[in-house]
């Protein structure tokens, strides 16, 4: 269509042209420049409804090519026709979006509807900064994460099992007894219940009431590994990645992979780029963390609170053990130790049988000089030498636990160690909290 007008351009030109060099001679300079004018309004205004006609152009836009000078360029130098501006709808922006070749950030910003300065001073650029392909500009900020969706709560009737609980405090807390908790859970009063375990609580209501836990001791979980923290570098004149990547011992692979590069990126003063840890350091602190985990895996194996009812036999020899230690003036601190100790060498039963010739509560042995068979069952004089000190029934053969420098500050699983010189020195750990809840009924 475009070839078909400038056809007729050029014929009505041409025959405006063959009309003014056919005017008489004798016209005057003025007539003959109305007569030019004349004759050259003539393509101008055809030219003008042409392109209306055809489409080429609005009203508005014929309008300005009618009224162009002919000797200010060529004849159909009128901008293209654009859709009109309502017709455009600037796309939704995203959060990052990566710069490709042509590109700009006026370019960018129109693109997405966005004010250009916008665009600049989320990124912290200037007006004079450079964009280049592969390089990460921000549109938009983070939508903040959704909120946690809160957890549902226990189904009415149930109580799971924390570190510390009781059976009595669980009873306590839902307003029923003891022998009901157990009966609706086919317990007895020396079954073991353990953290995460779910109990029925009888006639309970739609909710029931927390059991805080009782110096329970604090579960240990492993922590997963996170790489060392990363830096940063910002570019100045003259830097190369090779440079940067050489002074951080990394290699320029490892520096243009942690920051989006390729190897004919381009960066710039200014520029901040991500530094990564070498491998190596990575390495060794994911060695040292999986180190720490392992063990702390294995403390946790062994410190795992574990809170059990007594029986009447438990607390007749608990009582005896107390009894003895507070006439020996022992701390509370003291009977806790000797409670987790008796409970773990024997079940706080007075058992003639054990490892080799090891009996009694505290499974002492005679042939190492803790007394005859018939002394370290008998669990009084058994609870004496366990505390030692003036009361020692054994002075100079064995070291009870008054007799151990420093015990008070130890913790109850390495005074209790002290004295047991056990081969699981770390076992009397558990039983810690069960002691401590049983030493205030005890008395």
């Amino acid at each position: 269509m475009s070839a078909e007008v400038s056809t007729i351009v050029q014929k009505v030109v041409a025959l405006a042209q063959k009309r003014r060099d056919s005017r008489p001679n004798d016209e005057t300079p003025s007539s003959r420049g109305a007569s030019r004018s004349l004759a050259l309004s003539v393509p101008i205004v055809l030219v003008s409804t042409l392109a209306i006609s055809l489409n080429l152009a609005s009203p508005a836009q014929a309008a300005v090519i009618a009224k162009k000078p002919l000797g200010s360029g060529p004849l159909l130098a009128a901008p293209a026709p654009t859709l009109a501006t309502a017709a455009v709808r600037a796309e939704a922006a995203p959060v990052d979006y990566t710069v490709a070749e042509g590109d700009t950030i006026s370019g960018i910003a129109a693109r997405f509807g966005l004010a250009s300065a916008s665009v600049l001073a989320l990124n912290g650029l200037g007006w004079s900064a450079l964009i280049f392909p592969g390089q990460v500009l921000k549109l938009a900020e983070q939508a903040p994460a959704p909120a946690a969706t809160p957890a549902a709560a226990p189904a009415a009737g149930q109580h799971t099992v924390a570190s510390g609980d009781t059976i009595s405090g669980i009873a306590a807390g839902s307003g029923q007894s003891i022998q009901a908790i157990l009966d609706a859970n086919g317990l007895t009063r020396s079954s073991t219940i353990f953290p995460g375990q779910s109990l029925v609580i009888p006639g309970a209501a739609a909710t029931v009431a927390a059991v805080t836990p009782v110096a329970a001791p604090v579960a240990i979980t492993p922590v997963a590994f996170v790489a060392p923290p990363a830096g940063s570098h910002t570019i100045a004149a003259g830097d190369t990645i090779g440079a940067v990547a050489a002074a951080a011992g990394l290699s320029v692979q490892e520096m243009l992979d942690a920051n989006g590069l390729g190897w004919s990126s381009i960066i710039y003063p200014g520029q901040v780029l991500t530094v990564p840890q070498p491998a190596a350091v990575i390495a060794a602190a994911a060695a040292a963390a999986a180190a720490e985990a392992a063990a702390a895996a294995a403390q946790a194996e062994t410190a795992v609170a574990v809170t059990t009812v007594m029986t009447d036999e438990m607390r007749q020899n608990a009582q005896t053990i107390v009894s003895v230690g507070r006439a020996a003036g022992v701390s509370d601190q003291g009977l806790v130790i000797a409670l987790a100790a008796a409970a773990q060498e024997s079940g706080l039963r007075n058992v003639d049988h054990g490892d080799r010739d090891s009996l009694g509560l505290f499974q002492q042995r005679p042939s190492i000089g803790w007394g005859t068979d018939e002394q370290v069952m008998d669990p009084t004089r058994a609870s004496l030498a366990f505390f030692g000190g003036a009361g020692n029934p054994n002075p100079g053969v064995t070291r009870g636990l008054l007799d151990i420098p420093g015990w008070e500050s130890m913790s109850v699983t390495d005074a209790a160690q002290a004295v047991q010189i056990s081969a699981h020195p770390d076992f009397y750990a558990k039983w810690e909290a069960s002691a401590r809840l049983w030493l205030p009924q005890l008395g």
